[in-house]
Parts: structure tokens; sequence; C-alpha cells
């Protein structure tokens, strides 16, 4: 007996044009009125919205998704909503494989994103809001559409463009989860129960995660960690007059500005604790200087910095570094503190002569991807806690803590398909980026499956400002992805 032919030798190859333009039209007549519908459903994430599981807006974007791609008739498909007691529904989709002589233990190719939402923040634009979608010059505004409710349109969008031109393909599953935005924490649960139906994982498809330009295919080579909580310093029991306590009591307030100094140098930024810094390895540092030498100023000039008018001159706020590779460095894999809200404050209309009984402020930690995050938060609780001054109560309470990820080595096959498909459908080779975001599900299934190759790829390019007003999916560039992936998907293993 002959030896079988690999697929690649028999199938027929993708149509690159041909699989572009049906994932435009699909995107034009179907996915972009599916995703405003999305966008008007406030699906906060369970750490934004306590009483989810009574809103049932979970549930509503979870079916409406669900519904939407049981309406494709896929062949092959079959689709489940998981529920577990207590925790937010993941949706589970499988395709059987096409591929000839297929097997139970071939490699499977699994398909995340999510459709929880972050809060609506302020800001927005007058004619724009978090719940009312505006398509407008192909960028489809509103909260959620890009970060990440668009992943399962395209996921099934690129998987019916194999279908149509009969191209063979591995067994592919989705896993499309509700909680994302508040770290994922009810994810392992289902992993744990769907394990026996993921098989043994060859790819990972992520499509919840960012694009340094909109001109060629970017693949994620690394994510930060998080460690986040509030911290809170008590000094009275109530208010009391200003004039009257201040210079005897002690303000909640500097007392803050003197713990956080522990953690932070304020003039520089720069994290104090050694601990919280790694060193970047020499491959991520090489790719970093080609991306670099690709995106330029434009690493610092995407962001909407304010600008003032100075006495008949103008200015505007100045970036920590105009180089482009420290740039890319500072956002990627140098630890970084941000106050994402605060406590204790009235609003100013309603601020009197009171000094105030305390200060809290919601810290976000943005961690290098080789830390430790949990060792992160207990550093924290210990550093910001111990020896407080003028015995202030100093309380520091771990709000979540997602260790990063470093993509494992792109093996030779994938880095060719990721070039091919970025080759075809932007005229541009695949550019490797890293990310200042967090996506926990990533460390979690490089440990789950090791030999694994990560497609971490997604929409969120310069402006699109996820999480922040205006917030909006650059539908072009969503189109010309859908058909890369694809391409990618057809050349896997």
């Amino acid at each position: 007996m002959s030896a079988r032919l690999p697929d690649s030798a028999i199938a027929p190859l993708l149509n690159t044009e041909q699989a572009l333009a049906q994932v435009s039209q699909a995107w034009d007549s179907d996915i972009v009125q599916r995703l405003k519908d999305y966008v008007e459903i406030p699906a906060k994430s369970p750490s934004f919205d306590a009483n989810w599981a009574e809103a049932g807006l979970l549930e509503a974007v979870v079916r409406n998704t669900a519904q939407w791609i049981e309406a494709q008739r896929m062949a092959g498909l079959t689709l489940e909503v998981v529920r577990l007691p207590g925790r937010t529904p993941v949706l589970f989709f499988e395709v059987a494989s096409t591929r000839s002589g297929a097997q139970p233990s071939d490699p499977t190719v699994l398909m995340y994103g999510h459709l929880d939402k972050q809060p609506e923040f302020s800001g927005w634009r007058a004619d724009l809001g978090p719940w009312t979608p505006k398509y407008e010059d192909g960028r489809l505004y509103g909260r959620g559409s890009a970060d990440d409710g668009y992943a399962a349109y395209a996921a099934i969008a690129a998987i019916q463009a194999l279908k149509t031109q009969d191209v063979a393909h591995p067994r592919i599953v989705g896993l499309i989860e509700t909680c994302e935005e508040s770290g994922s924490y009810d994810l392992m649960p289902y992993i744990d129960v769907l394990r026996p139906r993921l098989g043994d994982v060859g790819l990972v498809v992520c499509l919840d995660s960012g694009a340094g330009n909109y001109d060629q295919l970017w693949l994620t080579n690394s994510l930060r960690g998080m460690a986040s909580g509030v911290l809170q310093v008590e000094v009275l029991t109530e208010g009391v007059h200003s004039g009257d306590a201040s210079g005897l009591v002690p303000s909640s307030f500097r007392i803050m500005r003197q713990v956080l100094d522990r953690l932070e140098d304020s003039a520089s930024g720069r994290l104090l604790p050694a601990s919280f810094h790694c060193e970047v390895p020499p491959e991520r540092l090489a790719q970093a200087r080609a991306t670099a030498a690709i995106l330029g100023e434009e690493l610092y000039k995407r962001f909407p910095w304010a600008h003032y008018d100075c006495g008949g001159s103008s200015q505007f706020t100045l970036p920590t570094t105009t180089d482009p590779l420290q740039a890319l460095l500072n956002r990627t894999w140098i630890p970084t503190l941000s106050v994402t809200g605060a406590d204790g404050l009235p609003d100013l209309k309603n601020a009197g002569n009171v000094l105030r009984p305390y200060t809290a402020f919601k810290l976000s930690l943005r961690l290098p991807p080789l830390v430790d995050a949990a060792q992160a938060v207990q550093q924290l609780k210990t550093l910001l806690e111990d020896n407080a001054p003028y015995q202030a109560k100093v309380t520091f309470e771990g709000g979540g803590a997602a260790t990063g990820w470093n993509a494992p080595d792109t093996a030779p096959w994938l880095e060719q398909a990721l070039n091919a498909a970025s080759l075809a459908h932007f005229g541009a080779p695949c550019g490797y980026i890293g990310q200042g975001g967090t996506i926990p599900l990533m460390n979690m299934l490089s440990l789950g499956f090791p030999k694994a190759q990560m497609m971490v790829c997604g929409v969120l390019g310069p402006k699109s400002n996820a999480h922040g007003p205006n917030e909006f999916l650059h539908v072009p560039y969503a189109k010309k992805l859908t058909a890369a992936v694809a391409q990618v998907i057809a050349a896997a293993p």
C-alpha cells in the first residue's frame, strides 16, 4: 500500500480572493447588523455588574450569538450553551474535521473570544455612546464589538469560507466566555468540564488582541499580566471641618501619596520593587526592534493627547518617551501602575470645607509577561500595609491577579501561513507585537496545552480605544483578518 498523501496535496487550496469576497459579503449583509444589536445590550462583566445573573444581559448576548450560529446551518457543527451553577455562561461549538482519514487523536483548532463588556466610561463624543451603535466610515462605534463581540461571528465566517470552497480542515472547537473582562475567573472550571471535548489542541486562534496598524496581519507575541486591588487609607470615623482639624489630623490623601511612594517613583513612573521587573527575552527584543521600525512615532502619537492653548501658542502633553523601541517596551515588558478609580472624594460641586475621613484608590498594576501575578498581589499587600504613617488604618484588598504570557516559539508552518495570509490580504508580511493588555486564558492554555501553537490576533488597532470612550471596530480590517484566519486554519497540520 502506498502512503496516504497529505490533505494539502490532494485538497483544493483556498482561493484567497474568493474567501475575502465571501467574508466581506457576510460582514456587510449580516455581521455588522448583528454587532449593532450586540452593542445595544449593556452586558457588563460580573466585576462591573453584581446583579448580572438577575439582569440576564450576559445570557441575552450568549443566546443571540448562539441563535445566529445555528441559523448558519453549517455542515458538521454542533453548539451548546454550557452553564455551571453560579458561573457566567459559556458558548461551546464543535465543527467536525473534513480531512480524509481524520482520527479523534488528530490536533484540534481552538477558537476563542468573549462576549462580556467593560463599563460605560465617560467622555464619549456627543453623537456617540457606549450602548448606541453608529457605523461611520467603516468604523462601528460602541462598547464591546471590537472587544470582543465580533470574535464568534468572525470565527464562524472564517470556517464558512473553508466550507464554501470545500477546503479540508481539521476539527475545530469554539470557546466563547462571558467573564474575560473580570479576569476569566469562571473559565477554568469550564475548561475542566470541557477538556475531554477540546481534544489535543494543536492551534489556538484567539481573536481578542490588538494590531499595530491596519496595514498588515499582526501576531501577538506577549501579553502583560495584571494585579489589581483597592488601597484604602482611613484616619477618622467621620468627616470634620477642615479649618478646625487640618494641621492636627493628617490628610488621608497625603498618607495615600506616601504609601504609593513605596511602590512607584512618582517622578519617573518606575515601579520600585525589583521582583516586579524581568529581563526581556532576546527574541522578543529583536522582534520589538523590527516592529518599532515599522510603526515609528505612531506608537505614541496614536493616543488622544490633551491639547492646550498657552497664550497664543499650543502644546500637547508629552509621552514618557519618543523613542519607538522604548515606547514599545514600556507598554509590553515594563511594569506600570494606574489608578483607575477613587472613593471617598465627593463631586466637585458637593465638596465642602471638610477634611475627609478616608481615601480609597483602585490600583491596576500591569506586570511583565514573566512575573507571577498572584505573588505580586501578596507583595503589594505587605508593601502597602506595613508601618502605616501616623498609625493610620491602611488596607489593601486584592481584586484580581492574572499572570501574563510569552508566546511559545512559532513553528515553521505557522510562520509561513501567517506571512502568506498577510501578504494575500494586506500586501505586507505579518508583524509581531507585544500587547500591554491581559488575556488570562492564554496563560491557562499554554499551561494546559504546552505543545499548541498560538495565533493571538485581533482588531484593536490605533485609536480603537478599547475600554474607553469612542471605542470602535475597524470593519475593513476585521474582514481581512477573518479571511486570513481561514487561510491559516486551512494550513494547520
